[in-house]
């Protein structure tokens, strides 16, 4: 399998942290010199290995804030 080439773009903040010292974070990541998408995942504290995630385009974010404010009553 090819190398994994990421670049965290920008950092929105944490938003959690594990007895281990990683971070679920959201984060704007280009992945193999795309276009970055946001993205939400488990990260080491040096950011060298990450977990599982998954990642969303501008739209496919707005839309789960506009489900997650309308549907739980968040706000």
């Amino acid at each position: 399998m090819a190398d994994l080439k990421f670049k965290i773009v920008q950092n929105f903040g944490t938003i959690s942290e594990s007895s281990k010292g990683w971070t679920k974070e959201l984060n704007l990541v280009s992945w193999n010199d795309r276009e970055p998408k946001f993205d939400i995942r488990e990260w080491s504290p040096d950011h060298s290995k990450m977990g599982k995630g998954i990642t969303l385009t501008k739209e496919e974010l707005l839309r789960l804030k506009e489900l997650l404010i309308k549907d739980s009553g968040l706000q």
